[in-house]
């Protein structure tokens, strides 16, 4: 992983990418980036998700938290920012996503970021967690991290609340997608995220990353360089939603994408506000959703 050279390098020599970061900022007076399509001046008010025109950095670092693939043997280079363009109920970084915990920092220091990421931690890959609503000021931060040398995969780690349209402009900037998949249910969509055409958005996000980057990819090491990986916390009672989310998996992406099915919820945040919702998830629920999972075919993590 150390001699990968990700493909924002090519834009960078050829010029694209900096008119990827003069296409992006125009989100900040007029914003558009996500499904809510506030359209508001983001230098003088905020819009659904409450970020300004600077980017918001909680922590940024070595995670070895992650899938194992992103992990590897040094970490993975992940940067929380702050908000988010979603409202789940149950969110585990509510203090991040809600209340925006964290520091203003201007492009150039996002850039030097990643920079020391790469050469001080040399983790196998920068991961931009929550970067939707940030997108102008991360393409501008890549575009001065490229001049000085950067070339470390990037991981665009997000809810899946995504604008097509959007996702177009990070193609080939954007080397490994790990979007999550939250729900099939526009029900549970709305009831639970304030985000009701969450799932038809999301899946045809999922379409347009596979169709950038297609499944995942690893090295000799067993560290993932590019592709799609789709992750889905599965929510107690809601086995039969999962088990649609698995079909559109299995019958809409490439084959070889990898997806963590994943069973760690626990009830935080206003998730006790809700009953069903109030509990761990069962160990059988898991099990009967996983093994649908390996009856599809999909490649589980």
């Amino acid at each position: 992983m150390d001699t990968f050279k990700a493909s924002y390098i090519k834009l960078y020599e050829e010029g694209t990418l900096l008119k990827r970061v003069k296409e992006a900022k125009k989100h900040l007076t007029e914003c558009y980036l996500c499904p809510h399509e506030c359209g508001v001046d983001r230098s003088r008010g905020v819009g659904f998700c409450k970020a300004k025109d600077e980017a918001i950095v909680s922590t940024y670092g070595p995670h070895f938290g992650e899938e194992d693939v992103l992990v590897g043997y040094r970490g993975s280079g992940t940067i929380f920012f702050g908000y988010c363009n979603m409202r789940c109920v149950f969110c585990q970084n509510y203090e991040l996503s809600f209340g925006g915990e964290g520091r203003t920092v201007s492009n150039e220091e996002l850039a030097n970021i990643m920079l020391f990421i790469q050469n001080h931690y040399r983790c196998h890959n920068i991961n931009l967690v929550s970067p939707t609503h940030f997108i102008p000021n991360i393409i501008e931060a890549i575009y001065i991290a490229v001049g000085k040398g950067l070339y470390l995969p990037i991981v665009y780690n997000t809810g899946g609340y995504e604008r097509v349209e959007v996702l177009r402009s990070l193609e080939g900037i954007v080397d490994i997608y790990m979007p999550d998949f939250k729900y099939s249910s526009s029900e549970l969509a709305a009831k639970y995220s304030k985000a009701p055409d969450y799932p038809n958005k999301a899946k045809l996000a999922l379409k347009e990353m596979d169709s950038q980057v297609g499944g995942l990819k690893v090295d000799d090491k067993g560290i993932a360089y590019k592709g799609l990986l789709i992750r889905h916390l599965m929510l107690p009672g809601n086995v039969e939603d999962t088990k649609e989310v698995l079909k559109f998996i299995k019958g809409e992406l490439s084959s070889d994408c990898l997806v963590n099915l994943m069973n760690q919820y626990y009830p935080t945040h206003r998730a006790f506000e809700y009953y069903e919702l109030s509990r761990r998830l069962g160990f059988n629920e898991y099990k009967e959703a996983y093994t649908f999972g390996e009856r599809l075919g999909l490649r589980l993590d």
